[in-house]
């Protein structure tokens, strides 16, 4: 008979007394990694539990190279994974061609792909200006139809990918005043299942993520701003910007949205693709 060691991570035997290896950690250490909009929030989480897992990673981001080399550095030294960063601009085909290339450059190729950059406006639909409609098409969806349609030969070829299309619980349901951000985010959804189905020839899976409120330095603001206005402490705030939301009313951690696709990476979840997997809480059983 097997027992689980408390705490320990490895079995042993009741009979023999003789503990077996435990599971290894660099369980991604033959894979390299594309994370967009990387150097900060959700981004840089997935990003550094990848390094973790011996992934090597292509960051991204707007920055100039020189304001994240320590950023870059720091994660390199910690997890000893190769870690790189590239600037684009994903509003145009142009930019993401230039950061996949970059990518497949830098790394030697590109197994894993996370589409997680993102801009948001707030606004109704009358008030919402044109321009930014356009740019959250261009960003928030058109990017990764191109990333995707530039990275799926030599995945297929290789006969293994792992697609990620970070979305959100808004692209599942509803709210005003955020039209552009909701219509991308819910197109996603389509866009996955569609990618998911064309590939089940092949190991390469596409699935979406739907992560509810994540404390990322835009919702940082937003609480900070909150304390301000309300003269309220942050507990208070955290729990008035979350009321409605997660019932929990916390929120959620980003390591269990990076440790979810970490899993869904490993060669257990090949018979697992198209999935939309919501990560938010109980928000949406609310």
């Amino acid at each position: 008979m097997l027992t689980k060691a408390a705490g320990q991570g490895m079995s042993v035997s009741k009979e023999t007394a003789q503990p077996m290896l435990p599971v290894p950690t660099k369980v991604l250490s033959e894979r390299r990694a594309l994370i967009t909009g990387s150097t900060a929030g959700l981004g840089q989480a997935i990003a550094a539990r990848l390094a973790e897992a011996g992934c090597s990673v292509m960051l991204h981001g707007l920055e100039a190279p020189d304001a994240v080399e320590s950023q870059r550095q720091a994660l390199a030294q910690r997890t000893g994974a190769q870690v790189a960063y590239h600037r684009a601009d994903l509003s145009t085909p142009a930019g993401v061609e230039t950061l996949v290339a970059a990518a497949s450059a830098e790394l030697g190729g590109v197994d894993i792909l996370i589409n997680n950059a993102v801009v948001r406006h707030f606004a109704s639909i009358m008030d919402f200006p044109p321009e930014q409609w356009d740019l959250a098409l261009a960003v928030n969806l058109s990017a990764i139809f191109h990333a995707v349609r530039l990275l799926l030969p030599r995945m297929r070829a290789q006969n293994f990918g792992r697609i990620f299309n970070i979305t959100s619980v808004y692209g599942l349901r509803g709210t005003p005043g955020r039209v552009g951000y909701v219509t991308t985010k819910s197109a996603i959804l389509g866009l996955t299942r569609a990618v998911a189905l064309e590939n089940l020839d092949v190991d390469v899976t596409c699935h979406s993520l739907c992560p509810g409120s994540v404390l990322t330095p835009g919702t940082e603001s937003r609480v900070e701003e909150l304390m301000a206005d309300r003269r309220i402490d942050r507990g208070a705030a955290e729990r008035l910007f979350l009321e409605g939301k997660q019932p929990g009313g916390s929120f959620v951690s980003p390591q269990s949205v990076s440790d979810l696709l970490v899993f869904l990476c490993g060669p257990i979840a090949r018979d697992m693709t198209g999935a939309m997997l919501p990560v938010e809480g109980g928000w949406l059983a609310s």
